[in-house]
């Protein structure tokens, strides 16, 4: 990726234009950030209690009825986004919908089983385990490989 800053006071406003032949992940990671979708925390609530969650330290978002749980190191939290809202302002880098009802954090799953009907078993380090749907698969098989392709 080629880099290019034109700095100058007579600019009446700033301006950024990317040229690309496709977008991928890292342009959206880019847009993401001029938009500033980031997410730096999330509200949980357990009981009366609220809490403030990194979005790092959740292992995964899950949906259950009209309800929406982040699971973590210290419990289960239910949050007031829904899913959609989540996949639209999580970090694409670390965060991946693996079913219609779960978003995964990418640095918290420890490995993948393969399981029946084509369907992935996603085993995360806390213990937990996920099922990801035929239909996401193939989006978490080209996540990986072009985040291997990166690492090189």
């Amino acid at each position: 990726m080629k880099v290019l800053l034109d700095v100058d006071r007579h600019h009446e406003s700033t301006t950024v234009t990317i040229q690309c032949k496709e977008i991928d992940d890292s342009i959206k990671q880019i847009l993401d950030f001029l938009e500033n979708k980031k997410t730096n925390f999330i509200i949980g609530k357990n009981g009366d209690e609220q809490h403030i969650l990194k979005p790092e330290d959740v292992y995964y978002f899950q949906s259950e009825r009209d309800t929406v749980l982040a699971a973590t190191p210290a419990g289960m939290f239910k949050v007031k986004e829904k899913l959609y809202e989540l996949e639209q302002t999580l970090p694409k880098d670390r965060f991946i919908r693996i079913s219609k009802s779960v978003i995964a954090n990418l640095f918290e799953i420890s490995h993948f089983e393969p399981s029946f009907n084509g369907t992935l078993c996603v085993h995360f380090k806390s213990g937990a385990k996920e099922y990801a749907s035929r239909h996401y698969v193939s989006n978490i098989r080209s996540i990986l490989k072009m985040n291997r392709r990166n690492k090189k």
